[in-house]
């Protein structure tokens, strides 16, 4: 009986290890709104097939953060859907993962006041690293707060380029 329960405390040990371990370095990500951002890109990016840290995307999070999807439907309206994290990556991980997805900041104009920020940062979008063209264009609106400590995304609020809503020239150069 003993060896089981110190066989099952070695193994709990080893996974809260574990988990720890891969949690320590999550605040290094969120000290600066350049490495928020840049994590922020990284983690729902990657090849077909390849897993995102969900864990990670959802620390990025204010606790009452939401992404908000603008589109205009086919019959003209704009349309919003709003998601948790959490629905986020029920609606949209196993897509990202199916097909492969990887989102890239071409130009940023931040405004900041105290310790609030909102970023309009254009992307490209791509299935593979290995593409030359982008599928898919568009402005990332991101609100951030800065707690003293660390960076907290509010809100993500995008919207993709179409052929009748071009992205205006000033959105593709970085301030």
């Amino acid at each position: 009986m003993k060896p089981k329960l110190l066989l099952l405390a070695l193994v709990l040990s080893f996974t809260w290890t574990s988990n720890a371990q891969e949690n320590k370095d999550y605040p290094a990500l969120v000290t600066t709104l350049d490495s928020t951002l840049a994590t922020l890109y990284g983690v729902i990016s990657g090849e077909k097939g390849e897993a995102r840290d969900w864990d990670l995307f959802k620390y990025l999070f204010h606790p009452k953060g939401q992404l908000i999807y603008s589109v205009k439907t086919k019959s003209g309206a704009h349309a919003l859907t709003y998601m948790s994290p959490q629905d986020y990556i029920e609606r949209s991980g196993p897509w990202l993962v199916e097909n492969g997805f990887f989102e890239v900041e071409v130009a940023r104009k931040e405004d900041h006041f105290g310790n609030i920020c909102q970023v309009f940062s254009t992307y490209e979008s791509y299935r593979s690293k290995t593409d030359d063209k982008p599928f898919m264009r568009g402005i990332n609106s991101i609100q951030l707060q800065f707690d003293g400590t660390r960076w907290w995304i509010v809100n993500i609020y995008w919207t993709p380029e179409t052929p009748d809503n071009p992205i205006p020239q000033q959105y593709l150069k970085t301030n």
